[in-house]
Formats: C-alpha cells, sequence, structure tokens
C-alpha cells in the first residue's frame, strides 16, 4: 500500500494530503453525482487557498459513470495508488454500500455526502447528509396536515427507494393515514407513463417521489403536463413531494418542477449574511456553478478532513476521525460535530417550494438541528397528524 501521511507538493516543500473523489460524472444520475465533485473540488480550492492550513490538500479523482459494480475497485486504486485515507464521494446507497467494505479492510473514511435512508453505522463512514428522521420525517409532518394522508410513492428500484418508501408507510399508515400505490422503476429509466396512469386513477392528497436522476425530471415533466390537464394535480392540490431534489436540477428544469416541494438541510436562499457570502464566492468562482445541497455537503465533508488534519497534524484515517468526534467544524451547513455513536451529524430540515426559475422559496425554516436517528429508534412513527391531514383535505377547493 502507497504511504499514508504528508509528502512534497509540488517541490516547494509544503506537506500535502491526497484526498479521494468519488463520484459518477456520467450516467444516469450524473447531474446530481456532479455536484458532489464539485463542491469537493471547491472545499480543497479553498483550503489550498487558506494560510492559516499549514499545508495542501491534493484530489484524486475516479469516475464508476454510474456502474455501481466499478466503485470498490476504483475506491481501492485511489487508496492503494495515491494513499488517500479520506474517499469523499458516492450518490447513490448502492455504491455506498459497495465501497464500505474496502474502506473497512483498508482502513480508510469514506465521507458520504447524500442524503440516504438511514438503517446503518460503520466505524469508516462519516455521514454528512440527512438520514430520514432529518429528512423524511419532517417532510411528512409539513406536508400531511396542508395536503391530506393519502400517498402515493415512487421510487427508484433499489435500497434508497425501497427503506424510504418503507419508512413513509410506516408512518403514514401508523398516522391514520393510507398509501394507494407504491411503484418503482430503474434507476435512470425515463419510462414513466404508467405511474402517471395509475396516480391519475387513484387520485392522491400527494406523491412522493424518490426517484433519480433522468427518471425523476421525466416524471416531474409528465406530472406537470397531468396538472394541465386535470387541476386536481396542480401542486396547491396534490403536490410531488422529494428528499433528494436540489437547485442544480430544478433550475435545469425550467418551469417543470414549480409548486413542489424539497426538504433539505440547505438551500441557496436561506437568508443569513455567512450564507450569502458563501454563494456569491462560489459564483463569482464559477458563474455556471449551482452550489445546491449536494456541492455543499461535499464541500463540508472537506473542510472537516482539513480541520481535523489542521488540529491532529496528521490525515490517519482513526485520527481524523476522532477529531471530528471531539471538535466542532464551521461549515456552510452550520457548525457540526460528527456523533460518536453513529457517525452521523446533526441537521437542520428546511422545506422549499420550488419557483419559476428553479430556486425555492423556503416555506418552512428549521431553527434548531436534528439529531441523527439512523435508526429511527428515537423518532415516534405515529405522528398524531391524521385528523389534521383530513381537516386540510376538506377545505382545500379544486377549482
Amino acid at each position: 500500500m502507497f504511504p499514508s501521511g504528508p509528502f512534497a507538493f509540488w517541490g516547494t516543500g509544503v506537506n500535502t494530503y491526497p484526498i479521494g473523489v468519488l463520484f459518477s460524472r456520467s450516467g444516469g444520475y450524473s447531474r446530481p453525482a456532479e455536484q458532489g465533485y464539485f463542491g469537493a473540488l471547491a472545499a480543497v480550492a479553498d483550503i489550498n487557498a487558506d494560510d492559516a492550513y499549514p499545508f495542501r490538500l491534493e484530489a484524486h479523482h475516479a469516475d464508476p459513470k454510474g456502474n455501481a459494480d466499478r466503485y470498490a475497485e476504483l475506491c481501492r486504486d485511489l487508496i492503494r495508488q495515491t494513499g488517500a485515507q479520506h474517499i469523499v464521494g458516492c450518490t447513490t446507497s448502492w455504491s455506498r454500500k459497495e465501497v464500505i467494505p474496502v474502506v473497512e479492510k483498508l482502513d480508510a473514511l469514506l465521507w458520504y455526502p447524500c442524503v440516504y435512508e438511514g438503517f446503518e453505522v460503520s466505524e469508516n463512514l462519516v455521514y454528512i447528509a440527512a438520514c430520514a428522521n432529518q429528512q423524511l420525517v419532517p417532510l411528512l409532518d409539513y406536508i400531511v396536515p396542508r395536503f391530506g394522508a393519502r400517498g402515493f410513492l415512487t421510487g427508484a428500484n433499489y435500497i434508497w427507494g425501497w427503506e424510504t418508501n418503507r419508512i413513509a408507510r410506516d408512518v403514514l399508515t401508523r398516522s391514520g393515514g393510507s398509501v394507494l400505490g407504491e411503484r418503482y422503476v430503474p434507476i435512470g429509466d425515463d419510462d414513466i407513463g404508467h405511474l402517471i396512469d395509475e396516480i391519475r386513477e387513484k387520485r392522491p392528497d400527494f406523491i412522493l417521489n424518490n426517484l433519480i436522476g433522468n427518471s425523476s425530471y421525466a416524471f416531474l415533466a409528465a406530472y406537470q403536463a397531468l396538472g394541465k390537464e386535470d387541476p386536481a394535480f396542480l401542486p396547491e392540490n396534490c403536490p410531488v413531494v422529494s428528499c433528494n431534489l436540489c437547485e442544480n436540477e430544478t433550475t435545469r428544469l425550467g418551469t417543470i418542477p414549480e409548486g413542489q416541494y424539497t426538504v433539505s438541510s440547505y438551500f441557496r436562499a436561506l437568508a443569513s449574511e455567512e450564507n450569502d457570502r458563501f454563494a456569491a464566492r462560489m459564483k463569482a468562482e464559477n458563474p455556471e456553478q449551482v452550489a445546491d445541497a449536494f456541492f455543499v455537503q461535499a464541500y463540508a465533508a472537506v473542510v472537516m478532513i482539513a480541520d481535523a488534519i489542521r488540529r491532529t497534524g496528521s490525515d490517519e484515517a482513526q485520527r481524523v476521525l476522532e477529531a471530528v468526534r471531539e471538535h466542532e467544524t464551521t461549515t456552510p451547513l452550520g457548525s457540526l460535530r460528527v456523533d460518536p455513536a453513529t457517525n452521523h451529524v446533526s441537521l437542520h430540515a428546511h422545506i422549499g417550494r420550488t419557483r419559476a426559475d428553479g430556486d425555492f422559496e423556503i416555506v418552512h425554516h428549521c431553527s434548531e438541528a436534528i439529531a441523527p436517528d439512523p435508526f429511527l429508534t428515537a423518532t415516534p412513527l405515529d405522528r398524531l397528524y391524521a385528523n389534521m391531514a383530513a381537516d386540510a383535505r376538506q377545505l382545500r377547493v379544486v377549482r
């Protein structure tokens, strides 16, 4: 194995540490995955330009091209060939689970910056994005009392879709609601006419969208067309709600997702001086780049790694992990500290409604960060909003 630790940076004598970046820049979900790539590289550039860090980082990227079977091999190569102790990467839960045995065997750390379904903990994995109690449950808490408790669940046909919809089904049925349909399509498949036909027939109160990439974009376009045919399916009457739809996607879809809802730990539209400065700086550095949640979560992962190296003087995986468990790190997501019991972080659950330009209007601002509960052992699934949901449905008028 390539020896870990610092080596000379571009012949200057400044220590440098390798960082592995593992995202698919092509394939059926390249649009969100590229955000992780750009976020990680933006953070590396910022660290290297900051004199507060007495070292430099060097990013080494590998592109699995959306092929889940390539992730483990490429992760192994990044660790062995570059000496990287830290891999920032993976988008889907499928790819993450392919990588976990590699980082466990080679005693490296995977920093996972994408929302996921939960029910997982590894000593060699740091979860920078939200699990279900930090995104799905708060989203249902907001949507059901306003629109009704009869949901239709869609999802990519793998663990993210299966498990997220299972949790949603548990919450709805235990809270007096119901699931009118639950359908899946392969990742990236855009043949979704059958979903629209079933939604038209069953007429739910809302649709939970756990599709990914091209599948999600095709579904949102077809659903907008359905709303133009039948006002019952306009967003103000029966919205599509998502846990994994970000600005980099919505801004490229034009008016297609207008009026639909997303829950996220970060929106570009969040009002704060710190966020305004960060978003402005990212746009100045790359006018074509949208700093959305996936971008910011990958950015935060690199900042946490760098802050821990500065504290410990080492990139050794376990020393870095101990440092991020003991100390908070200032990031665009707020001050983050890794929970020693779960290797997750506490996060806010803001809810945004998509505007015509693809950006978001914040309709619910979460003032308190939500502690991670990946196994839902402390999160009640009977949410006690069934009566509110029924009242909301009776009050809505469809013209």
